[in-house]
């Protein structure tokens, strides 16, 4: 009788802090967004941080918006990406909009003989906020097995998604260092927080980018640096294959928009009210039950693709 009434106890205070530990986790969750989302916070990004913005990727999505945003805040652009046309255009209609000024740096991230010509080309300039933007995924979910011309989209997606986020980082860091304060803002996917069956290379290249940033978060807040891995879910890009934005899928200048309001507050932020929902949500699900999920809902989207490619 007397060990019944113990276990019976042992159990009472067990379900007592699993629940005071949920309501606590809950109570601070919806503190937090209020912080973000509800009191206007303003972020110290801008010139004070340094005069330029290195912003790689960014002629199209998700990087073109982070330099429409920056420059907006008056900071001067340096765009990355491989095409010098599209960096002129983009390049061009920021100097023209904002009245920033403007340069351009035309390199392949895929090759890994860039970063001297990157260098060369930022010496001297006094970078406030790098935001890593470039990435590669792939054309539909697939197997591992089955993803066509496997060799070469394993070099690529490391290339793109891990190398250039180091590499960059390598470049600009210690100019931040040594005037004691810089942000880095580094993209990295919702296929990040959790694995993403089919596809496997990108969420694993997208989980080094979380995993990185916040060890360097933790390395260099104390010098006055802050390093934000941002994890969106689906946003209205080129990248994503999404034209209209929706509730859930907001345009890239919307998350932009949001996301920069987390700068200073959230060294992890999903960067959208409704993203910072749903991954909350994908946090607490069973595992098997998300994997399974994401398993279906990645095939779905594989059949469809293997159907279309058929009638061409």
């Amino acid at each position: 009788m007397d060990s019944a009434l113990s276990a019976a106890g042992f159990l009472y205070w067990v379900g007592a802090s699993t629940v005071a530990y949920l309501a606590l986790r809950i109570a601070y969750s919806l503190f937090t967004a209020l912080q973000i989302w509800g009191l206007g916070h303003e972020p110290g990004v801008g010139p004070g941080l340094g005069e330029w913005a290195v912003v790689t990727g960014g002629t199209d999505g998700i990087g073109k918006s982070y330099a429409e945003q920056l420059a907006k805040r008056g900071m001067k652009i340096v765009l990355i990406s491989r095409s010098q046309d599209k960096l002129q255009q983009v390049a061009s209609e920021i100097k023209e909009k904002f009245k920033v000024e403007t340069r351009t740096i035309a390199v392949d991230f895929t090759s890994e003989d860039i970063y001297d010509k990157i260098k060369a080309s930022l010496a001297g300039l006094n970078v406030g906020v790098l935001v890593n933007n470039v990435g590669m995924s792939y054309e539909y979910p697939e197997y591992f097995l089955e993803v066509p011309d496997l060799d070469n989209t394993i070099k690529k997606l490391i290339t793109v998604n891990i190398l250039s986020v180091c590499k960059m980082t390598q470049l600009v860091l210690p100019g931040m260092v040594q005037r004691s304060k810089g942000v880095i803002l580094n993209i990295s996917s919702t296929s990040g927080m959790l694995p993403v069956p089919l596809l496997t290379i990108y969420s694993a290249t997208k989980a080094f980018v979380d995993f990185f940033s916040r060890c360097l978060h933790e390395e260099y807040r104390s010098k006055g640096i802050f390093v934000q891995s941002v994890l969106p879910f689906f946003v209205a890009t080129k990248m994503a294959k999404i034209r209209k934005a929706t509730l859930q899928i907001p345009s890239s200048e919307t998350y932009v928009k949001s996301a920069l309001k987390t700068v200073g507050l959230e060294s992890r932020t999903n960067g959208y009210p409704i993203h910072a929902l749903m991954g909350s949500i994908i946090s607490i699900l069973p595992s098997w039950l998300y994997l399974k999920t994401a398993m279906n809902f990645n095939k779905s989207i594989r059949a469809r693709a293997l159907k279309k490619a058929k009638k061409n």
